[in-house]
């Protein structure tokens, strides 16, 4: 049955009663392939939710990479993930409102206005009482190693999965920061215990994951350096409170990309030296910590980079995950490796209340409607993309939802 989208803002049902069905953008196994083709409009019923579940009204949805890994099946399908269903709504990032909950939910009730943080675990892993529920078995991305994301109507998750929605900010605006601002948030004050006085060099920093960690180390009172691809970037990295930045195309050749013959990886060595140098030159001293996220192009420069007993944490490999570097200037220096994936729900907590206060801001480029999902991450398959996107999925228009004083979204053409 054909979806008409022009609709997907009305709902026919008050909070308390869920429709029969839906409109979402589906993925299916046998069309695996470039986002254009597999994502489709489909119709199809609203889930029900279990014990300690809630469904959501979708608002808005926020657009991340792993979806477009979704779409393609690669590096693995998502459907290893969750095998038990035919299909896949992706989806990671939303803001939204509370529409049915199920048995043993007592926090949230029908009405209340939520954003949604991405980690899913079971009630029932030791882990998750004791340990963080990062170390569950069960530990699963919502909307990427499940089903029921945000690109649809209505979404199911966890009670513990919901955040209070900053007022200040719009319904596109709160969709648009959760996944990487905790993940990053979680690197930072919890991995590395970022304090004042702490210098810190940052990859990509006017990224998804950058802008955010930019922007912990000037409210922490800690130095930041910036690196990035252009001076426009730059310029953003000082607007969110950075000491400095560095253009990386101006060190192209200390970029690792494996296989160098001795004379390479000479040559590769001495530009790393030069791009160390310069991070010196701009925090007075060798960073404290080095946030890590590309993988094997920087990695090695990371480690020689960072200062005796300091921390490289790193949560992606964007370049490759295989990494090699000269151990040496880890062990006889006494460096970190810090490995860390996405938070906890006291983390996302802990970040949305600085959202809340106005003391962190999401960094958005564009928003675009419900029938542009697909288009979306075909925009980020191709890196054509300028930052952060956003889906108008219930808010019939941008610029809805605002109903507190406060600093919205940071608006500039950013990149992954």
């Amino acid at each position: 049955m054909a979806v008409d989208v022009s609709r997907v803002a009305e709902v026919d049902t008050e909070p308390g009663e869920l429709p029969a069905t839906m409109a979402a953008w589906v993925i299916r196994r046998e069309r695996e392939g470039e986002p254009m083709d597999a994502f489709q409009l489909e119709e199809m019923e609203v889930p029900q939710p279990g014990a300690f579940e809630v469904i959501v009204r979708v608002m808005a949805a926020g657009v991340n990479f792993n979806n477009v890994w979704a779409a393609r099946g690669v590096p693995v399908s998502v459907f290893d993930s969750h095998p038990d269903e035919d299909h896949h709504i992706g989806g990671s990032d939303a803001s939204g409102v509370v529409w049915k909950v199920g048995p043993g939910v007592t926090r949230w009730k029908p009405g209340d206005e939520v954003v949604i943080h991405c980690n899913q675990a079971s009630y029932e892993d030791p882990e998750v009482h004791g340990l963080d529920p990062l170390a569950a078995p069960s530990q699963r991305i919502w909307g990427y190693e499940t089903t029921w994301g945000s690109f649809a109507q209505f979404t199911k998750v966890q009670a513990q999965q919901l955040l209070p929605r900053p007022q200040n900010l719009t319904w596109e605006e709160a969709a648009s920061y959760g996944l990487t601002y905790f993940t990053a948030y979680r690197m930072l004050i919890e991995q590395c215990d970022l304090q004042a006085g702490h210098r810190v060099l940052i990859w990509g920093a006017a990224g998804g994951l950058g802008v955010f960690a930019t922007q912990l180390c000037e409210i922490t009172g800690a130095q930041s350096v910036g690196v990035v691809n252009s001076e426009e970037k730059g310029e953003l990295v000082m607007q969110l409170g950075a000491e400095g930045y560095i253009n990386r195309n101006e060190f192209a050749g200390m970029m690792r990309k494996g296989g160098e013959t001795p004379e390479e990886e000479k040559a590769r060595f001495k530009e790393s030296r030069r791009f160390s140098k310069a991070v010196k030159e701009i925090l007075g001293e060798p960073p404290d910590i080095v946030f890590e996220h590309v993988g094997q192009a920087t990695f090695p420069t990371s480690v020689l980079t960072v200062r005796p007993f300091g921390k490289v944490v790193i949560c992606a490999g964007t370049t490759g995950y295989n990494l090699d570097f000269d151990v040496r200037y880890l062990w006889m220096r006494q460096k970190q490796i810090i490995g860390s994936h996405f938070a906890n729900a006291w983390e996302c907590t802990k970040a949305n209340q600085l959202i809340e206060h106005g003391l962190i801001r999401p960094v958005l480029w564009r928003t675009m409607g419900f029938e542009g999902v697909a288009e979306a991450h075909q925009l980020m398959r191709e890196n054509k993309h300028l930052g952060k996107i956003a889906i108008l999925v219930g808010a019939e228009k941008p610029g809805l939802g605002k109903t507190a004083e406060g600093p919205g979204a940071i608006y500039a053409e950013v990149g992954v």
